[in-house]
């Protein structure tokens, strides 16, 4: 090879390096302006009490049987069984104003539609393996729902040893009241919390029972996953859970928060 064509190849290496250094220095944001999706997809998000933003949702995370003896009514051991969590897609929000009643859509495929009342917990910041004693340091704040639940589809998948997304994750299966900041409510460890249907109370528990804490849910989380702002977590539902039908009325009440009504349409 000839000094010239090395000269040349040199100078191209060079060149390709200093360009790559340069696009990787570039702001992030620069890099973004240069993206256009072919269409937009609509932000999911939920209302803050006495603010005018909004909370932006990332993901939702659920634990699943987080009271004994809603553990026991679906088959398992409370005292031996380890958190478990599954998600729901980010557009199964369904917000719901307090003081109002919202109608909620009976869904397809399901014959026995179930309800759950659930705490909420609502993410500002995240990372990977939290302890525990750090872990309410960032929860932003607290919101009453429930985990709509088709319970047929459920059961059948689990029965197949499926998973059984299609029990947990359709529209509108993520039922939730406004985020009320933990800087005015502050956080829950206990309170009442129940839901009646038709005006008779189904599910009547406290807090205090949740096998795994909102701190030991967050802590558990982050071992499987880096959390990061936007992200909710429901925080599991006592015991007597049951079917639903069109034209019944749902009402969650959790001490400190605002009720949760919503219409089965």
């Amino acid at each position: 090879m000839s000094k010239t064509s090395r000269r040349n190849l040199l100078a191209a290496a060079a060149g390709a390096i200093a360009t790559g250094v340069i696009a990787d220095a570039a702001p992030a944001a620069a890099a973004d302006a240069a993206v256009k999706p072919i269409f937009e997809v609509p932000l999911t998000w939920i209302p803050i009490v006495g603010e005018k933003e909004v909370f932006p949702v990332r993901r939702i995370y659920c634990i699943g049987r987080n009271y004994a003896a809603h553990a026991i009514e679906r088959g398992s051991d409370p005292t031996r069984e380890p958190p478990f969590f599954f998600q729901k897609p980010t557009d199964a929000i369904q917000n719901v104003a307090p003081g109002q009643v919202t109608d909620h859509p009976y869904p397809s495929l399901t014959k026995n539609y179930h309800h759950e009342v659930e705490l909420i917990a609502a993410l500002k910041s995240g990372g990977s393996n939290i302890a525990p004693e750090q872990a309410l340091e960032h929860v932003y704040g607290y919101a009453l729902g429930l985990d709509m639940t088709r319970r047929d589809l459920q059961n059948a998948m689990a029965g197949e040893k499926k998973p059984w997304e299609i029990g947990k994750s359709f529209d509108h299966a993520a039922v939730i009241g406004p985020i009320h900041p933990v800087a005015k409510v502050g956080h829950f460890t206990k309170g009442a919390i129940s839901l009646a249907v038709n005006g008779k109370v189904r599910q009547s528990s406290d807090l205090s029972k949740m096998i795994w804490s909102v701190a030991e849910q967050i802590a558990k989380l982050s071992e499987a996953f880096e959390l990061k702002a936007g992200d909710i977590i429901y925080s599991g539902t006592p015991e007597n859970v049951g079917p639903v039908v069109k034209g019944d009325l749902l009402l969650a009440k959790l001490e400190g928060l605002p009720d949760v009504s919503i219409k089965i349409v």
